[in-house]
């Protein structure tokens, strides 16, 4: 297990090369299980959470290769339909493979998920959509058992706008006999991304983009060289940290409209934001001004934000009020910015940030992906030397940050721990 020693009071500058999206990879990766043959994903990120998925396709006999950013995938030869907890449990996306299991080949056994623990993300939406299809699903033994000889199109609605659920029901509902309409489809890129690859792939997809989706169901798909999206979520995070230490960074190999709500909240905070097809410039010359958000589904502003917002908001003048409505619970890191110096108070689904914080540094702990990135921008900012255990939390999605951050003129050190 590592941890990163981060030196404060630098100012960055230069260019940074935004990844392929986590999020995005792990949706179109199971797909290759809907179809026959080797699949090619372009733009694919080499983080932990691609790596546990490559092991859990593995483990059901897809034969894969990454060459650069180039993954490939080949399901010609599966051996298992099971993806056993000894892999789920590390990472929540995993149930994406019940969907295409399900789909293609009659059967699945999937263990119910783990991941990040920031509050409960059950999995019935997923569970109600495939029954809606005609599986017939059982859970026992901490297991999802699924069966259906040939799934059939049917009308879902989802009760809340659901990225993971979109993505195992769209998924399945390619290869169903007959029309398939899903209503309150999550619109995140992510899926889109999915939907526009299922598409590539000979799937019959109308409304993509859309909450709505048509689905006419067809008997096999082919498998084509596709692109993954850039990581909007590693952008925001590097947008962010480029004003929070007054500097001046561009991001390239982005999407801007992507990151369109988390921009706007960025240049009211006095922020200088310049846009072009695929990059994106951030400087900050003056003390940023304290600007209330509310992480809510896309194009709102996105909860995987909302703790590295609260970090930049550190720094702010005045106070600033954090409110989540996906997952109200999503706190963790605030005692560990407390150690820091930060000062935050915390109520039923938000938080308050005060700002001119005096920030000191300290020994930290991660407790998720997206806290462990706020720890690593308060130390760039903390007087002295900040240590952040446990950063297997912040490898989950992010592709060699350290090295992106010293690249930009961050001092931040990895070293073996042997922490548990």
């Amino acid at each position: 297990m590592d941890k990163f020693i981060v030196h404060g009071g630098v100012r960055l500058t230069g260019s940074v090369a935004i990844s392929g999206a986590k999020n995005a990879s792990l949706a179109l990766m199971p797909a290759c299980l809907l179809t026959n043959g080797a699949l090619t994903l372009k733009n694919t990120p080499n983080n932990r959470d691609l790596g546990t998925m490559s092991r859990l396709l593995g483990s059901m006999g897809v034969g894969m290769s990454l060459e650069g950013d180039m993954l490939t995938l080949d399901s010609t030869s599966i051996t298992s339909y099971e993806a056993p907890y000894e892999h789920v449990k590390q990472m929540r996306a995993s149930i994406y493979v019940l969907g295409p299991l399900i789909a293609r080949y009659g059967e699945a056994r999937v263990s119910l998920p783990g991941g990040c623990n920031f509050g409960p993300r059950p999995v019935d939406l997923h569970l109600k959509g495939l029954e809606k299809l005609g599986a017939e699903i059982d859970v026992t033994g901490g297991y999802i058992i699924a069966k259906c000889p040939r799934l059939q199109g049917a009308h879902f609605h989802f009760d809340i706008s659901s990225v993971g659920a979109s993505v195992n029901i769209l998924s399945a509902a390619v290869l169903a006999r007959g029309q398939t309409t899903l209503t309150n489809v999550a619109i995140e890129p992510e899926v889109t991304n999915l939907a526009l690859m299922l598409e590539q792939m000979g799937a019959k997809i109308s409304g993509i983009g859309t909450t709505t989706l048509e689905i006419e169901g067809v008997d096999s798909l082919n498998p084509v060289v596709a692109s993954t999206i850039p990581d909007r979520i590693e952008a925001a995070t590097f947008m962010l940290v480029a004003a929070m230490t007054r500097g001046d960074v561009t991001l390239t190999h982005v999407i801007p409209e992507h990151l369109d709500a988390v921009t706007q909240k960025l240049i009211d905070t006095g922020a200088l934001v310049d846009v072009s097809d695929d990059t994106i410039r951030v400087r900050m010359l003056e003390t940023p001004e304290a600007v209330d958000i509310t992480a809510s589904i896309y194009p709102g502003f996105p909860t995987d934000t909302q703790a590295q917002w609260a970090a930049y908001m550190l720094t702010a003048q005045g106070a600033s009020r954090i409110r989540d409505t996906i997952y109200p619970t999503r706190f963790g890191y605030v005692p560990e910015l407390q150690r820091l110096g930060a000062h935050i108070e915390t109520g039923e689904g938000y938080c308050v940030v005060k700002g001119n914080n005096k920030l000191t540094g300290a020994t930290v702990m991660s407790s998720d992906l997206r806290a462990s990135a706020s720890l690593v921008m308060a130390g760039l900012v903390a007087q002295g030397t900040t240590e952040i255990l446990r950063v297997y939390h912040l490898d989950r999605g992010y592709e060699k940050l350290e090295s992106k951050l010293g690249a930009l003129g961050a001092v931040i050190e990895r070293h073996p721990t042997e922490d548990y």
